[in-house]
């Protein structure tokens, strides 16, 4: 898990209400804001981005190769998937 500059959660504020990884960036993929959220990131830097079942991380991965992004980025598909993979809390 210490390979990632950050860990960033693309789902909405009513998903992340029930629950998210301890630490984790709320960049809401569907919201407005989103593009301006991934300006403040590192662009060489290795992300783990995860949603409710990786579709919209992967939505957001290729949006991100798009804008530049050059570090690897990890699609950490579930809450339960990316709790499980980075043995982060998972903070309701």
């Amino acid at each position: 898990m210490s390979s990632y500059a950050a860990v960033i959660d693309v789902r909405t504020p009513e998903e992340t209400s029930a629950g998210y990884l301890e630490g984790s960036k709320l960049f809401d993929i569907q919201d407005a804001s989103f593009m301006s959220n991934l300006e403040t990131l590192d662009k060489s830097a290795d992300y783990y981005i995860y949603c409710r079942s990786g579709n919209r991380a992967g939505a957001a991965i290729e949006t991100m190769k798009a804008n530049g992004f050059t570090g690897m980025l990890h699609n950490g598909g579930s809450l339960a998937n990316a709790a499980a993979e980075t043995g982060l809390t998972v903070v309701k």
